[in-house]
């Protein structure tokens, strides 16, 4: 049974390729949902799937890619949607 969370992740997040790295590791886990910038130099998203590849995708929202540095993520079960075939950022 598909499961979906919704996240925000705080820090130095923006300009170094962490939707694009976010994105990789959803696809590698089988995810649907999608990434962007905030407004307020967080990055947030939504995604879908197994409860393992969700999973994943959290630990991975704390690390970022490399030149990251997360200050803080914040996550929450929400409602699955349908008709998502691919993660997008």
């Amino acid at each position: 049974m598909s499961k979906r969370i919704s996240f925000k992740v705080a820090g130095t997040v923006q300009g170094v390729g962490f939707r694009d790295f976010t994105q990789r590791k959803a696809t590698s886990y089988g995810l649907t949902g999608f990434v962007k910038n905030t407004e307020d130099g967080r990055v947030a998203g939504e995604a879908q799937g197994s409860e393992d590849g969700l999973k994943k995708l959290k630990a991975d929202l704390n690390d970022g890619p490399r030149s990251a540095h997360v200050v803080k993520v914040e996550v929450k079960d929400i409602e699955p949607k349908s008709g998502e075939s691919a993660f997008d950022a």
